[in-house]
């Protein structure tokens, strides 16, 4: 017998971890669509213009009979979407690991979202109501299924491994956001040539991306693979599974107090990417309002922060793997600061200056995001890995509303764009100073996991 052809067993296992890995990108090629088409780019103008079709002379909707600003209609989508999520989170993390059956779970969220998102397609006229509860569903649906997603990082790349999965994975989800993104601009900008009205097309375009989100998401469905839940005390299962989002959240939350090291980066990085994502948010804000930029160029610019953050989280998880993840985090929230110090002084209706702010946003975007995601699934005990990547969600999205106050209440102080878009600075120098005296060594070993030769 030829040895030479006969696989060992360990030559199958790394085959079957690769295998999964490369399933595991797909998701993000798959969700992040939403993000960048539907979230960013095309629903918030459009189900505005719907709610203002619905308004009273006041300019007031009336949901429930509540008086709301037909402007403020999305705005209070998103907040409700994220209330939804931080209640069911918790509570699902916390049966995905007491089950072990983390892929149904997966699956329930991922097609919920993406059905909410196909359904778009039927907001038109005044059918302001409609948007916002498709919008909620979407948006908590994301949550979940990105926490169930991220919680696989651990099982399916060993230590060594994790910085450039997680890389790739931000690097696939940034590559499809700008690959549909092309695609929709193409039809939005020429829909009078495709006999389209300017509404029929925005629909079309959100409608795709939920398309996109189901077809995709079959990928990693199929690749990965549910592992057998650690034992446990009988009757603690259906007991735990059983707690509401809140009680299992500060059920975690207590478990982590035994490991303080953990809940110390989770407090980091809770504070450096409420910077980010209020970046994110609010940049174009910036570009419109206070730099006169129009709606073309701010798409543009959009689209050049998709591109160029593949480039830059392949990059980043490059340099993770010669100098750490811990320095090369602490050197991107450094570039975070400049860019912002540089954003300040940018001249008014100067496009190009912009698209260089853009740019350097979508260098150390991806990358960031990427590697803490990657570090964080070094301090999680084994056997908890969606219990407390729930944590990390909630983290990410329940906190999220302290950037985008501090931007609005330095606007409201200060009537500057720029004074707003500087006071940023403060989140990315806290969460340096936070994240630079965790020791990480210390805290993966505290949480009982292997420590990698470089972190």
């Amino acid at each position: 017998m030829d040895t030479d052809t006969v696989r060992s067993p360990a030559g199958n296992e790394a085959e079957g971890r690769r295998r999964e890995q490369r399933g595991w990108y797909f998701y993000d090629w798959a969700c992040s669509v939403y993000s960048t088409s539907v979230v960013t780019v095309f629903l918030g103008p459009y189900l505005t213009s719907v709610a203002e079709a619905a308004a009273d002379a006041d300019g007031f909707v009336h949901p429930l009979g509540i008086p709301v600003r037909a402007g403020s209609f999305f705005a209070y989508s998103i907040s409700l979407s994220v209330i939804l999520a931080v209640l069911v989170m918790p509570l699902v993390g916390a049966v995905a690991d007491r089950t072990g059956r983390k892929k149904p779970l997966l699956a329930a969220a991922a097609y919920t979202g993406a059905a909410a998102t196909t359904g778009m397609f039927f907001l038109d006229g005044d059918r302001y109501l409609l948007g916002g509860l498709l919008l909620v569903v979407a948006n908590a649906a994301q949550a979940v299924a990105m926490m169930l997603y991220n919680s696989y990082l651990p099982q399916i790349a060993p230590p060594e491994e994790r910085d450039a999965v997680s890389s790739r994975g931000w690097a696939f989800g940034y590559a499809a956001g700008a690959l549909v993104l092309v695609l929709n601009l193409v039809l939005y900008t020429g829909h009078e040539r495709f006999g389209l009205s300017e509404g029929m097309a925005v629909r079309i375009c959100l409608a795709s991306a939920g398309l996109w989100w189901g077809a995709f998401a079959l990928v990693p469905l199929r690749r990965l693979r549910d592992r057998r839940a650690p034992a446990r005390e009988p009757g603690k299962a259906g007991e735990a599974a059983a707690l509401s989002g809140f009680r299992q959240l500060a059920a975690t939350i207590r478990d982590m107090r035994r490991h303080p090291l953990t809940l110390a980066f989770l407090l980091a990085y809770l504070v450096y990417n409420d910077g980010i994502q209020t970046v994110i948010t609010q940049a174009s804000v910036y570009g419109s309002k206070e730099l006169g930029l129009g709606q073309s160029t701010l798409i543009v610019a959009v689209l050049l922060v998709q591109v160029l953050a593949v480039a830059g989280a392949l990059a980043m998880g490059r340099l993770a793997r010669r100098y750490g993840a811990k320095r090369t985090i602490l050197g991107s929230l450094v570039a975070w600061t400049l860019t912002l110090a540089a954003g300040y002084f940018l001249p008014a209706g100067a496009p190009m200056w912009f698209f260089v702010l853009a740019s350097g946003i979508g260098l150390v975007l991806g990358g960031s995001q990427a590697l803490s995601r990657s570090l964080f699934s070094h301090l999680v005990p084994p056997g908890k890995e969606a219990e407390y990547f729930s944590a990390y969600e909630v983290s990410d999205r329940g906190m999220s509303w302290l950037g985008p106050l501090l931007f609005g209440l330095t606007y409201q102080l200060t009537g500057s764009y720029r004074d707003a878009i500087i006071s940023l600075v403060g989140f990315f120098v806290l969460g340096f100073a936070l994240l630079a005296r965790v020791p990480v060594r210390r805290a993966i070993a505290d949480a009982g996991n292997p420590v990698p030769e470089r972190i």
